[in-house]
């Protein structure tokens, strides 16, 4: 078997059911990983007392027959998400003190599931641009992108298996490229968001980071579903994601150039072509779709939105503690207040004719492939990287999945970003496990 730390979220539910390994076994493991990566500082808050008696708490489960799916699976959660009795700041000083009683909902599912809670991941400010302390495990001096940057490095860096994420421009998925790690964002309201501290109503997404498009899945049939806690959750039942990742015929490609290849640099470029390339050999059917005109205006559109809903939320405790906030998401609360109500009605309209034509756009094949990010991570760790190639596609609501395809010149993750109509997670999943397994690749940053 693997060392511990390197089983992934399936592999690790199957060895603690089959007996190989003690959900106590697989905890203390990882805890020990955590300890001995700490200068990456992916990390917020650690418990490993808390890990202990919990891991404790899932073996005598599984001795009294549980089939849980998640049973003894360590989880990272990303420091926005409510979780009872543990501190949940959003990295901030304005929530030093806030210790929830309550889980988010998304926490309270993978409880239920039987996944053990390892801690709290950093994240930058409020989910805005200010950066963390994170570093990305491929090269230090390299930022691992935001705002989910722990939650990507711990994962990346085999500290858990699967952490949770959110996006509302591309803190899933562009942190999860950075780091070389697969990153799902499900349609929008797919799941809940209840207990998750928000920056904007109309765009905030969960996602999560793991190791596989599996394990991907697996998370998405414990976390999916509706919540009346959550007006914006879908009624819809869902389907069973994770059995429909069996085997399945090459998908229907159709590759987006124009804003996602002006916008990229030449090596990026030139490797998603030939990523292309190589699924076309390997029996995908490809083809070049143009964009719609709506796309010209659809980020500008996205930030006014943004910018507005985070100044709405922050608004009473900007007046009370101003002095507490970064410069980027006090900048961010400061413009959104200056924001008329006549451009955010037009910015609102702008989106509805944005959504029509991506859902249209997406019927047109299986599904869409860009580059995840425009360039590597920067080598710079005062930023967090661009999301403009993932801020699209949030806005649109159409779930998106990034998969490791690649290293860089300079021996950084690349990633290539697929795209999927409406509620098509069964199909986006389908054709990411089968472009993972014509890639054939085992990424991994150089650590012990």
């Amino acid at each position: 078997m693997k060392a511990l730390h390197e089983l992934g979220v399936v592999e690790s539910a199957a060895a603690i059911r089959q007996g190989k390994v003690s959900a106590v076994e697989l905890s203390e493991a990882l805890l020990e990983r955590i300890d001995a990566l700490s200068d990456i500082q992916a990390w917020v808050h650690v418990d490993p007392e808390v890990v202990r008696a919990e891991a404790r708490d899932r073996q005598a489960e599984l001795d009294r027959g549980s089939s849980a799916p998640l049973l003894g699976v360590p989880v990272g959660i990303k420091d926005i998400f409510f979780t009872a009795g543990m501190p949940t700041t959003a990295c901030s000083q304005v929530y030093a003190d806030f210790l929830p009683d309550y889980d988010a909902t998304s926490v309270a599912l993978l409880r239920k599931a039987g996944a053990i809670v390892l801690g709290k991941t950093v994240t930058t400010e409020f989910a805005y641009r200010d950066p963390s302390p994170t570093l990305n495990p491929w090269n230090r001096g390299h930022t691992p992108g935001g705002s989910s940057s722990g939650s990507a490095a711990a994962v990346a860096a085999r500290m858990c298996p699967v952490a949770l994420g959110s996006q509302t421009r591309g803190s899933v998925l562009r942190p999860a490229s950075y780091n070389g790690t697969v990153g799902l964002k499900p349609t929008f309201g797919r799941v809940s968001r209840f207990g998750v501290i928000p920056l904007s109503w109309s765009f905030d997404h969960v996602g999560w980071m793991t190791r596989s498009v599996e394990d991907a899945a697996l998370l998405l049939r414990v976390l999916a579903g509706p919540d009346s806690k959550d007006p914006t959750t879908l009624p819809d039942p869902e389907p069973d994601f994770f059995k429909a990742q069996g085997d399945s015929g090459p998908p229907h490609i159709g590759v987006l150039g124009e804003y996602f290849h002006d916008n990229a640099d030449a090596e990026v470029r030139e490797h998603t072509e030939e990523i292309a390339g190589r699924l076309a050999s390997a029996g995908a059917r490809v083809e070049s779709l143009e964009l719609p005109p709506s796309f010209a205006t659809a980020s500008d559109d996205q930030l006014t939105i943004l910018t507005v809903e985070a100044a709405s939320f922050h608004q009473p405790m900007l007046e009370e503690k101003a002095e507490l906030y970064g410069p980027h998401i006090r900048e961010l609360i400061e413009a959104g207040l200056r924001i008329d109500a006549v451009r955010y009605s037009r910015a609102l309209e702008n989106r509805l004719q944005f959504i029509a034509d991506t859902r249209s756009l997406a019927s047109r094949a299986d599904v869409l492939l860009t580059p995840t990010t425009p360039t590597p991570a920067p080598s710079d760790l005062s930023v967090t990287g661009s999301a403009m190639f993932q801020g699209p596609w949030t806005s649109c609501g159409l779930p998106t999945v990034t998969v490791p395809s690649g290293l860089s010149a300079t021996g950084l993750p690349l990633g290539i970003q697929l795209v999927a109509g409406p509620l098509a997670e069964r199909r986006l999943l389908t054709a990411a496990l089968w472009c993972e397994r014509q890639l054939a690749l085992d990424l991994r940053p150089p650590l012990p």
